[in-house]
C-alpha cells in the first residue's frame, strides 16, 4: 500500500495521527520508543535550537544536518522534513536539488508552506514519488505577508479560503495537511472537505491528528508559550534543579563518590604497600 493510500485509510478507520518534532539524536532516541506515528524536523528549529526569532533564518543545510541525526536515533519513525523560507522559491531546478539533499538525509516526506504558487510543485513532487504535507492556516514563514503570527480563519472568508487550499492540496498529490492556528470549526470544516488526514497545530480537537513541539510540551521553552500548548512536564525546572545539585555536591566534595572513581592495578597497591 502506498504511503498516500495508507494515510487516507488512517483517516477513514478514525485513527489518530501523533506527530512531535525532534532535531537531535538524543530526543530522536527516545523518541523512537515512543507511540508517536511522525517526527517532523521543523524549521522552527532556528528559533528553539538555534535563538532566533522566527523561522526565516532556517536553510537547507540545517535542516538536513539536524534530519540526518534524529535518522539515526529514530530508525523506524516517519520522518518529516521542512522545506525553509525560499527554498522551494528560486526555480524548480534549485528546488528540487534542495528536494534531493533532504531526502538523501533521511527525510520521508517534506513538508511545504502555502499552497500559491506551489501546486506545480506539488504536483511534480507527487509524480516524483516524494510524500508532501502542505502546511496551510497560520504559516510561520509568511508572517511578514499575514500580519504576524496570528489565528487564521476567523472570518468567513479566512475560513473559505483555508477550505479551497485544502481541497487543492489533496487533488495536488498531499499525503496529509498541517492546519495550524485555526477556530476548532474550521479544523473540523477542513478535515470534512478532504480525503487526506489533517493534523493540527492549535486547530482544535475535530481534525485527524496532532502535532507540537517537543520543547513546548515538555516544558523547555520558557521564552514563550502558545495557546494551543500543553506542558506535560516542566523540563526546564528539573533540568535546573539537576545541574544545581550537581553543584552543590561539587562544592560539598560529595561527588564523586568512590563508587564513581576508578580504582587502582592491583600491582599499584602491591607497590603502595
Amino acid at each position: 500500500m502506498s504511503v498516500l493510500n495508507n494515510f487516507k485509510k488512517l483517516k477513514a478507520e478514525g485513527k489518530k495521527l501523533v506527530v512531535v518534532t525532534s532535531y537531535d539524536y538524543w530526543s530522536a532516541k527516545i523518541l523512537n520508543e515512543t507511540d508517536v506515528n511522525g517526527i517532523l524536523i521543523g524549521d522552527c528549529s532556528s528559533m528553539v535550537m538555534h535563538g532566533h526569532e522566527d523561522t526565516l533564518n532556517s536553510d537547507v543545510e540545517t535542516i538536513a544536518m539536524h534530519t540526518r541525526a534524529v535518522r539515526k536515533g529514530a530508525k523506524d519513525k516517519f520522518l518529516i522534513a521542512a522545506m525553509p523560507f525560499m527554498s522551494n522559491r528560486k526555480g524548480m531546478k534549485e528546488t528540487m536539488d534542495n528536494v534531493e539533499t533532504l531526502i538523501k538525509a533521511g527525510a520521508n516526506a517534506l513538508k511545504i508552506e502555502g499552497v500559491d504558487g506551489n501546486e506545480e510543485l506539488y504536483a511534480h513532487l507527487s509524480q516524483s514519488g516524494i510524500p508532501t504535507i502542505g502546511h496551510i492556516g497560520l504559516t510561520p514563514s509568511h508572517h511578514n505577508a499575514i500580519g504576524g503570527f496570528k489565528a487564521q480563519g476567523k472570518t468567513l472568508e479566512s475560513e473559505l479560503s483555508i477550505i479551497e487550499e485544502a481541497k487543492k492540496l489533496d487533488e495536488l498529490g498531499c499525503i496529509a495537511i498541517v492546519l495550524e492556528a485555526v477556530p476548532q470549526h474550521v479544523g473540523a470544516a477542513v478535515r470534512d472537505a478532504v480525503s487526506i488526514p489533517v493534523v493540527g497545530v492549535g486547530a482544535g480537537l475535530d481534525v485527524d491528528g496532532q502535532a507540537l513541539v517537543l520543547q513546548d510540551m515538555l516544558g523547555f521553552s520558557t521564552d514563550f508559550k502558545p495557546k494551543f500548548v500543553r506542558t506535560y512536564m516542566y523540563g526546564a525546572d528539573l533540568i535546573k534543579d539537576a545541574v544545581n545539585q550537581f553543584a552543590a555536591d561539587v562544592h560539598a566534595e560529595a561527588f564523586p563518590s568512590a563508587k564513581e572513581t576508578y580504582a587502582p592495578a592491583k600491582q599499584q597497591l602491591l607497590k603502595v604497600a
